[in-house]
């Protein structure tokens, strides 16, 4: 295969065997390098103030807490690892050799495999707390939520495993030159994480969160309307304004979530070549930035998380023993 002239190679010394370097104008590329570095640092940042605040602060160790603590470190591991790595592999030659190409995604499957997890529980939680309050606290406890969690994560390693098997043993046998990182999935592989990680997940986000919106919807009309002093406190007791609050909230991170995740699969669907196709890299950076998006939720909602920023921040939490401070 004779090169051109004039085009510039990752690897000269190679010839025939390395690739093109990037054609982005150089203007472009350090502006998109600039805003999206931006995007990583701040999605790190945001998410590792949620990390601290529910591992710190006693008052926030529940069940909902819990599981965006869970959500929080997979959003973190995006803005610290794989958003800066999926900027460099696509404004770049890729220099960091084939065993941390094989990592970069085998990372990628893992922590979106975690946040799917992390949505679903969610959205369970919520559809307890709304629908069935009166045996949420015996069914959502703090040790069955460490459990789901811990089995959430570990499915994501094994399901990753699976799935990255062929790059892992052999790093380079997706590469067509020297300086890329690219990965491609066997057509029943595709088909296999379409239907677990996409059409399941979505499916049972759904139906949860049209059920409690259903009865959230009901119960404040109940309260709304002219009724007994005894079915008005029964309606209360079942449902209070703090949980249809969390679940409104809650509500909001499932449906941006579900809005950032969706273009990903949806364009593997209709592009076979979506995992090198440059417009793929458009969509799964729209995935990685909702990881920023989630702890803007919090702080737009959740008083105790501005409270815990402050405390953190102002680094009060050093002076003297905060994690028992009353935030909510």
């Amino acid at each position: 295969m004779e090169i051109p002239k004039g085009v510039e190679l990752c690897f000269p010394q190679l010839l025939n065997s390395s690739c093109r370097k990037p054609t982005l104008h150089w203007s472009k590329a350090v502006l998109l390098n600039i805003v999206l570095s931006c995007i990583s640092l701040l999605t790190a940042a945001l998410n590792l103030l949620v990390i601290i605040s529910v591992s710190h602060f006693r008052q926030l160790h529940t069940p909902s807490n819990i599981l965006l603590l869970s959500l929080a470190v997979s959003d973190f591991f995006v803005g610290l690892l794989l958003l800066p790595l999926e900027i460099f592999r696509k404004t770049s030659c890729w220099v960091l050799g084939d065993r941390m190409c094989s990592a970069y995604w085998y990372l990628t499957s893992n922590i979106i495999c975690a946040s799917i997890g992390n949505i679903v529980l969610i959205s369970v939680d919520r559809y307890v707390a709304i629908c069935d309050p009166l045996h949420y606290p015996s069914r959502i406890t703090l040790a069955k939520v460490k459990l789901s969690v811990c089995l959430c994560w570990f499915y994501a390693f094994f399901y990753s495993n699976l799935y990255t098997k062929d790059i892992m043993i052999e790093p380079s046998r997706y590469n067509s030159c020297f300086g890329e990182c690219v990965f491609f999935s066997s057509n029943i592989a595709i088909v296999v994480d379409l239907i677990l990680f996409f059409f399941v997940p979505v499916t049972v986000i759904i139906v949860l969160y049209m059920r409690v919106f259903v009865v959230a919807v009901s119960q404040a009309r109940a309260m709304r309307s002219h009724v007994t002093a005894l079915t008005l406190q029964r309606s209360l007791n079942q449902t209070n304004k703090s949980e249809l609050k969390a679940a409104r909230t809650l509500g909001i991170l499932v449906v941006v979530f579900l809005a950032c995740f969706s273009p990903l699969y949806c364009y593997s669907l209709v592009d076979e070549n979506a995992i090198i196709d440059p417009a793929a890299s458009f969509v799964v950076i729209i995935f990685y930035i909702n990881s920023c998006l989630n702890p803007l939720i919090y702080a737009l909602f959740y008083p105790w998380f501005r409270n815990a920023v402050k405390l953190i921040i102002t680094l009060e939490i050093f002076k003297y023993d905060t994690s028992g401070a009353n935030i909510l």
